[in-house]
């Protein structure tokens, strides 16, 4: 890790009255890395990024950023921003206005913060647009406004607190491009807090997964989907159906679950069903099986396989796969 701008977190812990939103944590981000903190409403993922970012007090345990010990400075001085989910724009300031407020509140004559936020918003592509107000902006505009006051500071990290949530879905995938290309350009540590696994897979080369307060599995995206540690991480990263086995907990990809209607004794690779759902999701049809032994199981069968031999809700069927190809929970 690089010494200047590598971020660790240990032991770190915070609690509201009784509460503890996040229990004794321990992570390290590797310096210029994208690093999704990724899990449902309330694991603890947004007081954990609050907390780097100085705007949530730890109960316990340090932040380190580099060499410096960042856990009780104020939020200015931890070489930290942070991009606010609702972007938090002032709607009565221009966009160059915008950019450049942080420079004025610490005293920065109006040429040179001026001439630094347009060089900024030339940068995300909005200079010809540095007059404009928030509400003559576009969600993905003002989205690059918010990025470039953030990045006025000159950061080591940028903390995205939910950053693409209120985009539509076509923006949000471009979006999503720019900010990767934006990271890797500005070889900046970032820290993505998201409930969307599709957007943590497509952004981050770390991925943490978090369930109540605590840390399931941190890891690469390709990692986390083909070895999922925990039965939380196979379920809440989804593709995957969790079967009871003589080994313990399989996980097993949806995409390498086979379907039959011939019956297979049941066992380590078989489940008996029924379809209880049929999705055409363009190149590939999702079937759901109501079973018995273990609830609820995922089948995604390739559209021309399906096709050849279409199933329909009602039919009993028998998943099966290859038990090499299944992964055992801890």
């Amino acid at each position: 890790m690089a010494a200047d701008s590598g971020l660790e977190l240990i032991h770190l812990v915070k609690r509201y009255g009784s509460t503890t939103a996040v229990d004794r944590i321990d992570l390290r981000i590797a310096a210029g890395s994208y690093c999704c903190l990724l899990g449902p409403s309330g694991c603890g993922k947004t007081s954990t990024l609050r907390m780097i970012a100085g705007h949530e007090v730890a109960s316990e345990g340090d932040i380190l950023l580099g060499a410096r010990n960042i856990t009780a400075l104020p939020a200015a001085g931890r070489g930290t921003a942070m991009m606010f989910q609702s972007y938090a724009l002032f709607p009565h300031l221009s966009a160059l206005d915008n950019v450049a407020f942080s420079l004025k509140m610490k005293g920065v004559g109006k040429a040179e913060r001026h001439r630094k936020a347009a060089e900024l918003l030339e940068r995300v592509s909005l200079g010809h647009l540095a007059q404009r107000k928030p509400a003559e902006l576009s969600g993905g505009q003002q989205q690059r406004v918010a990025l470039a006051r953030a990045l006025i500071t000159e950061p080591k990290v940028l903390l995205l607190d939910e950053p693409l949530s209120a985009l539509d879905p076509f923006l949000r995938i471009k979006m999503r491009a720019e900010l990767k290309d934006w990271q890797k350009t500005l070889g900046m540590t970032f820290v993505h807090v998201t409930h969307s696994q599709e957007e943590a897979m497509a952004l981050a080369d770390q991925v943490v997964v978090m369930n109540n307060g605590r840390i399931e599995q941190d890891a690469t995206p390709h990692e986390l989907f083909n070895a999922p540690r925990t039965e939380f991480v196979a379920r809440f990263i989804g593709g995957h159906n969790v079967v009871p086995s003589t080994r313990g907990l399989l996980a097993v990809r949806a995409d390498r679950t086979r379907l039959s209607r011939t019956p297979l004794p049941e066992g380590d690779s078989a489940v008996a069903g029924t379809v209880r759902e049929v999705e055409y999701q363009g190149t590939h049809v999702l079937l759901t099986l109501a079973s018995a032994r273990v609830g609820e199981l995922t089948v995604m069968l390739p559209e021309a396989e399906f096709d050849a031999a279409p199933w329909q809700r009602g039919d009993s069927a028998c998943a099966h796969w290859e038990l090499a190809r299944a992964h055992v929970l801890a």
